[in-house]
């Protein structure tokens, strides 16, 4: 009778409890590769740029490379605000020599593309990284083609809607100390890290489910058949 009183509330305890488990275990799998990836790109932030041949580079790799801007062919992607200012990332083609042209993301500009925008005119070298391409989701918002607008970093796409032939399947992002329009990155980016806190707070439900159980079963037992 004992056993008939606790069996259904027991059943249905355990795959809760299993699922908290589970999600908790999860995150710190994840944690565990995060700091693994921040580990890596500290490790490539600090190693000096590697010239960019004709082979594709690994994504959030530090790059040197040289070639001319095509001006042209530029066009905005995304949106950033900047205190009360509008803006987005200003991408334009760096054509190379016995190379795949690619994508540059120069840095942040006022969306009206006001104030002094730095155009440099010949061969350049730039120091990047490597930004790997992109694919639109069912959620991901509408490129504007005509107005050279994108949403998406998708190389392929962007090259079509410019008329670039032939772009390289990644893209980079300018590094820079800033002090002019574009201002570019200063920094390889990092991704948030909030695994540790997710885990806690998994984990803590799962004690608190075991507690409050343990509780009621307490009580429970104690009850007149």
């Amino acid at each position: 009778m004992t056993l008939r009183r606790i069996l259904l509330p027991v059943l249905v305890m355990l795959p809760v409890l299993a699922i908290l488990l589970g999600l908790g275990t999860w995150q710190v799998q994840r944690l565990g590769a995060k700091n693994a990836l921040l580990a890596e790109i500290a490790v490539g932030e600090a190693a000096p740029a590697r010239p960019l041949g004709t082979s594709p580079p690994a994504s959030w790799t530090k790059v040197a490379i040289t070639g001319r801007f095509d001006h042209e062919r530029e066009v905005l992607l995304g949106l950033e605000v900047r205190g009360p200012i509008l803006g987005a990332r200003l991408v334009t083609p760096l054509l190379r020599d016995g190379a795949a042209p690619v994508l540059v993301d120069r840095g942040w500009v006022p969306i009206d593309r006001s104030g002094a925008i730095a155009r440099p005119a010949g061969v350049v070298t730039l120091e990047a990284y490597a930004r790997p391409g992109e694919s639109a989701g069912m959620f991901s918002a509408t490129d504007d083609v005509p107005g050279r607008r994108f949403y998406t970093f998708d190389p392929p796409v962007i090259a079509r809607a410019i008329g670039l032939p032939a772009p390289a399947a990644f893209g980079l992002v300018a590094l820079g100390q800033g002090g002019g329009l574009p201002d570019p990155a200063r920094t390889l980016p990092r991704p948030t890290n909030s695994h540790l806190g997710y885990a806690v707070t998994w984990y803590g439900l799962a004690l608190s489910l075991i507690g409050v159980f343990a509780v009621w079963l307490r009580r429970r037992l104690k009850e007149p058949a």
